[in-house]
């Protein structure tokens, strides 16, 4: 019985490797991302699920009934290692990215699991010891997730040597293309859309290269430069991202901007920066790393950049949808703007009186913000509106980060799923607005907003309310605040939801929808219930 006990142990602790393993992946192995994602509804329920509880109590069980504990064990362990191989067979994702650095993690920590219980068995595996040494595992499955974060910050000092020795060798070679010309694109929303209708616009006269998705981080930033950068390159576009003040230098010091470009900031990440200010400072970061005679250009629409623009003395641009904005002229501005359900519609205007009417096949308001970015640097580097004008039409839906999707019965679906900030979720519901039929949105509380959280999600609650006919809000964290603000904006009290079960939230779609009706799915909502609304078509 000692032997089938262990052998279910070790299934049930590799299936927890994996899944911690995937967590601290899907943090970027950030320590501070880490531990905000446990102030979550989720990440509580993590720690402290009810099976978590019962193993905890159980402790005690081995001096009451020693007898039988072993047993309880044995089928505790064994409906885990069921599930681990339902889930195998059902193909759903059960670890991490199989990236080197998670292998080696996985590695290391089925590797301690497994000297963890030959150690055990060696020590008492015995018969008569079979209660002691069920207790020890016992204690090794509750202590997992400190085994498994322990192992990943035990090897940070390796990971930072390694990370080092890439972005050296990054340096070295970006050093080589003194005439290549890098655009930083920095900001808490609005990078990956900026940096690919530049790309698309720009192409259109340079050869160009871009950091590709998820690749705004140093070692991303590096990798693409060795990578892919080459002699034929004229032009390097690199979105940056950073969680820490002086991340976003670092990422300065590997490209060398010439053109920064801040698209927007907002309370994203907070819980990790700290502050506001610091969110704020860490931005303008590319714009201090510009050379003498580089280029800032700013958006002026949010008022953190329109603030780090007046401060600013080196050559900068500011763009805007007025002509004006808080007294300060925008170099680049919009007129006669047409929202559509595919497509945007407007006339570009530079301050020196050139303009051009320009109709782009993406979705929602908000990406004027960021085709003005784009528009205004490459009027920089000598394109014409016109030529920008045709070079757009060549940008394609999904790069707007917000898809269209015709679903199931004949219902509009609405994927902004790829990622979420408070601006980017008002936006999409002001998009919700013009579509046909009921409205409704799916979509989680959102996290490391920092002391920001309630009065952001207050706002969205309002937003909601205004807007929508059914809110199905799949995580608890602030969901009364978002309730509570929805329904003094006008929403009743049977139109607003918090659950997460797929299942659950399809059924309730298929009661309350009919044909023409549009779906909003914001943030992370269940891959399961994406299938479901959008199978067969």
């Amino acid at each position: 019985m000692q032997y089938i006990l262990g052998l279910f142990w070790l299934a049930k602790t590799i299936k927890a490797v994996l899944f911690w393993v995937y967590l601290w992946q899907l943090k970027e192995y950030h320590i501070g991302r880490f531990l905000a994602h446990f102030e979550t509804e989720k990440g509580k329920r993590i720690l402290l699920n009810f099976l978590q509880i019962f193993k905890i109590l159980l402790l005690g069980g081995v001096f009451l009934y020693p007898k039988i504990f072993p047993f309880v064990l044995i089928f505790i362990y064994a409906a885990e290692s069921a599930m681990l191989g339902k889930n195998i067979l059902q193909r759903k994702r059960i670890g991490p990215i199989f990236t080197k650095k998670a292998i080696v993690l996985v590695s290391l920590g089925i590797f301690s699991a497994i000297l963890i219980s030959v150690f055990l068995w060696l020590k008492m595996g015995s018969r008569e010891n079979f209660s002691k040494f069920s207790l020890w595992l016992l204690v090794a499955d509750i202590l997992t997730p400190i085994l498994v974060s322990a192992i990943v910050l035990l090897l940070q000092p390796i990971a930072v040597f390694g990370r080092n020795q890439i972005i050296k060798k990054a340096k070295e070679k970006r050093k080589q293309y003194e005439n290549l010309l890098t655009i930083g694109i920095t900001g808490s929303y609005g990078k990956t859309s900026t940096k690919e209708f530049l790309a698309v616009i720009l192409s259109e006269k340079f050869n160009v290269l871009k950091t590709e998705k998820h690749q705004n981080s140093e070692i991303g930033i590096s990798q693409c430069v060795l990578n892919n950068l080459n002699e034929e390159h004229e032009i390097f576009i690199a979105e940056m991202g950073a969680y820490n003040r002086g991340g976003i230098k670092l990422l300065c010091d590997i490209a060398k901007p010439k053109i920064g470009i801040l698209t927007g900031i907002n309370e994203q990440h907070m819980a990790t920066f700290g502050s506001q200010e610091k969110t704020i400072r860490t931005k303008y970061e590319l714009i201090e790393s510009l050379p003498e005679k580089g280029l800032a250009i700013f958006n002026g629409d949010n008022q953190y950049c329109l603030d780090l623009y007046k401060e600013t003395r080196s050559p900068k641009r500011l763009c805007g949808k007025t002509k004006t904005i808080n007294g300060e002229k925008s170099d680049v501005f919009v007129e006669n703007i047409k929202i559509e359900k595919d497509s945007l519609s407007f006339k570009t205007v530079s301050k020196n009186g050139d303009s051009a009417e320009l109709k782009v096949n993406i979705a929602g308001k908000q990406n004027i913000e960021n085709l003005l970015l784009a528009i205004c640097c490459a009027k920089d580097l000598g394109m014409t509106l016109e030529e920008i004008a045709r070079a757009c039409k060549k940008i394609k839906s999904e790069q707007g980060a917000m898809k269209i999707i015709k679903g199931r019965n004949n219902l509009n679906i609405i994927d902004s799923t790829y990622s979420a900030n408070p601006d980017g979720v008002i936006s999409d519901l002001d998009y919700l607005k013009i579509l046909p039929g009921k409205k409704v949105i799916i979509m989680p509380c959102l996290i490391e907003l920092g002391n920001a959280s309630k009065e952001v999600h207050q706002k969205i609650g309002r937003k909601i309310g205004e807007v929508c006919d059914l809110a199905i809000i799949t995580t608890r964290d602030k969901y009364k605040e978002i309730r509570e603000s929805a329904l003094s904006a006008g929403m009743t009290e049977i139109d607003i939801f918090c659950f997460d079960d797929p299942k659950e939230i399809y059924e309730k779609i298929k009661a309350f929808c009919k044909s023409g009706d549009t779906i909003l799915l914001e943030s992370r909502v269940p891959k399961q219930l994406i299938r479901k609304l959008t199978e067969n078509n």
